[in-house]
């Protein structure tokens, strides 16, 4: 499999007001050819920073960018201009031209690169039946709504036939159902072209759904990468945890009660856990925080339960889930 992208020790620095600060710090990897790739982290993180260095909209302070081996730095403006038309992007806020129709935007890219205008209506009428809007064709962006404005933006990015599609927070601005579509239709539109897929978010059930594999950012510096199922079951760095772990369990019993965090499959989902617990060892556990969810299109499961005070008892129930298979890690609590 190609490697689309490839950065080497980039660096990305900023002057204000006489004071240097890094957005991007030492940041190394790589994104395959057709995956899908997620970038998360928080507001300020650098995430939307990252993204911009991989169409040279950032130049970076340090390192190297490379697409399809090429180190974007070294191109001349001609070259640059080429392949960013191999890289499109769809955005939060939509870019759509309000005074132009649904056809007309799709066919914009288009008609900045030359192309006859009978061969780019065809070509936008395409691009608006794959993303289910070809009976909108004439109205004005005013009259769509959210999610079927960003299918114009998307239909729009295709209609140049790019390699790339980066996605800057698209989904941010939708409501839940809006975003299960786009993202399913990203998900096909990756299936049925083989399209290489970056999406930047800082909603880690965006990755979850649709992502194969992540980098989570975390004040400019790449905290952790990998496989999204393997990140969700045993998450390393602490912004991993942050993220993946379940929002806002109840305290604990007692001061000095031991937090832990289970994960199952769905292998594993129909197992009564707890219950066995109890039947076999007779011990007892406070369950916190509980959910479901599907993680790359497997079923996962977490939950965060107390232990009872005793050493030897937690070392016991921790082992009893351990065999079982579960994933098993430590919750901090303040």
């Amino acid at each position: 499999m190609a490697e689309v992208f490839k950065l080497e020790h980039v660096y990305k620095k900023y002057k204000n007001d006489g004071k240097e600060f890094s957005a991007l710090e030492d940041v190394s990897l790589t994104i395959q050819e057709g995956e899908v790739f997620g970038i998360i982290g928080m507001s300020g993180a650098g995430k939307s920073t990252l993204v911009r260095t991989l169409n040279r909209l950032e130049d970076i302070s340090g390192g190297t960018v490379s697409f399809f081996d090429r180190d974007l730095s070294e191109l001349k403006p001609k070259a640059l201009r080429l392949i960013r038309r191999q890289i499109a992007m769809i955005f939060q806020s939509f870019n759509l031209l309000g005074q132009r129709t649904v056809l007309s935007n799709v066919m914009q890219p288009l008609r900045i690169a030359g192309t006859p205008r009978a061969k780019r209506k065809e070509k936008a009428m395409e691009m608006l039946r794959i993303v289910g809007l070809e009976d909108k064709k004439h109205e004005y962006p005013a009259r769509l709504s959210g999610g079927q404005r960003q299918r114009v933006a998307i239909a729009r990015a295709l209609a140049s036939d790019p390699k790339v599609l980066l996605c800057d927070e698209a989904t941010s601005a939708l409501d839940p159902k809006m975003t299960g579509e786009i993202l399913d239709l990203l998900a096909e539109i990756n299936k049925s072209r083989k399209l290489t897929i970056v999406i930047i978010t800082h909603e880690m059930s965006v990755v979850e759904k649709i992502c194969d594999r992540v980098a989570i950012i975390d004040e400019g510096k790449l905290a952790e990468i990998g496989e999204v199922k393997e990140i969700f079951r045993n998450p390393k760095s602490d912004p991993a945890r942050k993220l993946v772990f379940p929002a806002n369990p109840f305290d604990p019993s007692a001061k000095d009660s031991r937090l832990i965090r289970l994960v199952f499959d769905g292998a594993s989902a129909s197992r009564p856990f707890i219950a066995e617990l109890v039947e076999k060892t007779g011990k007892k556990v406070n369950i916190l925080s509980a959910n479901t969810k599907s993680v790359g299109g497997i079923g996962y499961g977490q939950m965060v339960i107390e232990l009872p005070p005793q050493k030897e008892e937690q070392e016991l129930i921790i082992q009893f889930f351990k065999q079982g298979g579960l994933s098993v890690q430590e919750v901090e609590w303040v």
